[in-house]
Parts: structure tokens; sequence; C-alpha cells
């Protein structure tokens, strides 16, 4: 039987920012992670509505993302900033996350989070939006993150150091 992820990188965007959750892979790797990449553009999810959850019900494809995010302790998000904030696929499939289940905050609570992104218009805004979100769902965010774009590509140490960083939290028993 293989052993279960240690580490999910979960992209928000299929340029830049896959490319960057694709070095978080590599970095989990050589520091002996079993580490799985989750590319949210990817998937066949729609778009959250209240009206079609009311009526369809939860999507199969967001049980077995939130399946997936549930069973791996510790997560890397790379996303890039859509209109100073964050992007819509990530909103969405947050939005289908929080809706499965009596707590919202299920998978969230506790979970330690690392955060990087690569934006043509600087990413802080998106990093300051994501951090505010994440700590309100209860995750434990890394004190560090990760900003780059063109003229200030990310630096293996860098990656390397926030998955460090990472690895040494550990989820809250709640």
């Amino acid at each position: 039987m293989a052993s279960p992820s240690t580490l999910l990188v979960i992209t928000a965007s299929n340029g830049e920012n896959l490319q960057l959750a694709k070095r978080f892979v590599e970095a989990g790797e050589i520091l002996g992670e079993k580490t799985e990449l989750l590319d949210l553009t990817t998937l066949d999810l729609p778009l959250y509505n209240p009206r079609t959850h009311k009526d369809s019900g939860i999507p199969a494809s967001a049980k077995t993302l939130s399946s997936q995010m549930a069973s791996i302790p510790r997560w890397v998000i790379c996303a890039p900033e859509y209109n100073g904030s964050i992007p819509p696929v990530f909103t969405s499939a947050l939005a289908w996350l929080s809706v499965q289940g009596d707590d919202f905050r299920y998978l969230f609570n506790g979970r330690p989070i690392a955060m990087a992104s690569f934006s043509g218009g600087g990413g802080m805004e998106l990093l300051l939006s994501l951090r505010i979100q994440l700590t309100h769902l209860g995750a434990q965010v890394v004190g560090r993150q990760l900003m780059s774009n063109n003229s200030k590509p990310a630096k293996d140490e860098s990656i390397q150091d926030l998955i460090q960083r990472l690895l040494q939290m550990h989820p809250l028993e709640l």
C-alpha cells in the first residue's frame, strides 16, 4: 500500500502559477515528501450558484475535491491576483467546499497552509485577501509568503524555505 501524500500543491491558474506549483511539487519531493498537484482549472466544477446548489445539490466533482483535500494535511496555494483579489476559480471551488456538511470551516480549521503567487499586477492584494480568507476559515497560514513576477522570479531557496516552514507545522486537533 502506497504511503499517503503529505503535501498538496493547489494552483488556481494554468499559466505561470501552474509552473510555480510544479516547482513546489519538485521541491517537496526533494525534501522527501509525497506531494500531489491539484490544478483547479482542470476540474469539471460548475461556478458556484446558490440556485444550482439548491436545485441540483452538490456536484460529484466537488465531493471528490473535498475528499482529496481532506486527505492531505498540508497545502500550498499558488494563485495569481485577479482584479486585486482572489481568482474566481479558487473562490468558486471554495464556495462548493464550504457548503458540504454542517461546518463550512471543516477542511480549513487548524490546517497548515502556505501561499505563493506569480502575478503581473504584483500579487500583494491577492496574498492579503487570501490570508484574511484562510484565517477566517481557521487555517494556520505560514507567516512567510512568496510573491513573484517577471522581474522578480521565485528563487529555489525561497520555495524550499517556505515548504520547510510548512512542514514544521502540524494540523491542530480540534
